[in-house]
């Protein structure tokens, strides 16, 4: 009775998000009470367990995702986006281009979210593109995997981060792993698959042809560009490697421990940024705080979705669910991450949304981690791989590439649709190699 009524919250999730398009957030309250109540619990106490799921993600998460939307924010309107692009390009040559939109889309899409980095560097691959006279699918999806696979696997991204704070995973661990597996997911699901896309012909819409170009003097220089936008992972990574290498009560471990955790990671990479690609570069400290704002505004629905998975989360644990799913799916045969990884997929096909996908697969699952054993960091991944699965005409991200690149629904599918499949499934693949060697 228990799964059932779970199952049937599920449903309820699904049907009022992609039938009745009712917002996210306010369909994860309806559906924490509705299985919170269905499952015996005090209408009261339900109320409880949803402020303190609400409570316990956002009062970790607000830090992370406000800074890191200050930062991206920075990173775009400094033109340190446009520098990254514009350097790897002409180093690269036209032969390698796609190893140089590779590159790009992982420095730039670290730190900056899927939706702002795609409006951001797209009209950039058009200007390539144009200027090369490659095809746009050949210049462009090798890019937009890049941004697919940080948005889903790397944190400080959203859903990444808040699957590390369910599981109580490492972030520096989960960052490290994460690289290890979006490298040959991108390789294979952007220069390699983009290949095959040669009887594809993208024609952009003439307004997405002419973005706003800074000139050469206006854009901060190369070293200050990677360096500002990925500081937080450098930060994050040499705090994962001091804790693997040096002792615990080394002074300078403490010091690099401190200095890698993520809020204080992302605190330090705005406030160099602030400098760096504001006040350093002549910018008034009004339009720097103007700029840093702004970003807030773009988060805050994403927020709020995080904030209803948690209250989902907690009512789960709290009327005991967790524990009677935990019990079942340990009996499984199945693979905890494959089982994760195939939860999040099926969420993801009927809800569109990987971050809700993701964050309610985690919700169901989270009993695993604590019963088998599983790396906390690849139960992380294996869901964020399988909440980029099969986008199709319901997911915000389908329709965005579609429009961008004027292609028809049919098109879309055979490129957009099977290149975050192939993100998904070389995912996979990826945390299962690697959980034979940890």
């Amino acid at each position: 009775m228990p799964l059932f009524i779970v199952i049937l919250g599920i449903l309820l999730l699904f049907l009022l998000i992609a039938k009745f398009k009712l917002n996210a957030f306010i369909t994860f309250i309806i559906v924490s009470l509705f299985v919170g109540i269905a499952e015996g619990m005090e209408p009261v106490s339900v109320v409880d367990s949803i402020q303190k799921g609400i409570g316990n993600i956002l009062g970790f998460l607000v830090i992370i995702l406000g800074l890191g939307a200050m930062l991206g924010k920075l990173v775009a309107d400094s033109g340190a986006a446009q520098r990254i692009t514009t350097h790897l390009v002409e180093k690269f040559g036209k032969k390698n281009i796609q190893w140089a939109v590779v590159l790009t889309g992982f420095i730039v899409g670290i730190p900056m979210f899927y939706s702002v980095g795609f409006v951001i560097l797209v009209p950039l691959v058009f200007t390539i593109a144009a200027a090369t006279g490659l095809p746009l699918l050949y210049v462009g999806l090798p890019m937009l995997a890049s941004l697919s696979v940080t948005h889903g696997y790397l944190p400080p991204h959203p859903a990444p981060t808040a699957l590390a704070s369910m599981f109580n995973a490492d972030i520096g661990k989960t960052l490290l792993y994460g690289i290890i597996v979006a490298i040959p997911a991108i390789i294979v699901a952007g220069p390699i698959f983009s290949r095959t896309l040669k009887n594809i012909n993208a024609t952009p819409l003439k307004e997405f042809l002419n973005p706003v170009v800074l000139k050469e003097e206006e854009m901060p220089s190369m070293a200050n560009s990677i360096i500002s936008a990925l500081l937080p992972v450098i930060l994050i990574a040499v705090a994962a490697l001091a804790q693997l290498l040096l002792p615990a009560d080394f002074f300078l471990t403490k010091i690099l421990v401190f200095m890698g955790n993520p809020a204080i990671a992302m605190l330090i990479a705005v406030l160099v940024a602030i400098y760096t690609l504001g006040l350093g570069r002549g910018k008034s400290m009004k339009d720097v705080m103007d700029s840093v704002g702004s970003a807030i505004t773009g988060i805050t629905m994403v927020l709020l979705i995080i904030a209803g998975s948690g209250a989902l989360k907690q009512v789960l644990i709290d009327s005991g669910v967790s524990e009677y799913i935990g019990g079942i799916l340990e009996q499984s045969s199945i693979s905890p991450l494959i089982l994760a990884w195939l939860i999040a997929t099926v969420i993801r096909v009927c809800v569109g949304s990987a971050t809700v996908a993701g964050l309610t697969a985690a919700g169901i699952v989270l009993p695993l981690v604590q019963g088998t054993g599983v790396s906390p960091e690849l139960m992380v991944l294996a869901i964020g791989s399988g909440s980029l699965m099969l986008s199709h005409v319901n997911d915000s991200g389908f329709w965005l590439f579609k429009e961008y690149f004027n292609l028809s629904v049919n098109d879309t599918l055979r490129s957009w649709t099977v290149m975050e499949t192939t993100v998904g499934v070389m995912g996979l693949v990826g945390v299962l190699v690697i959980n034979m060697f940890i």
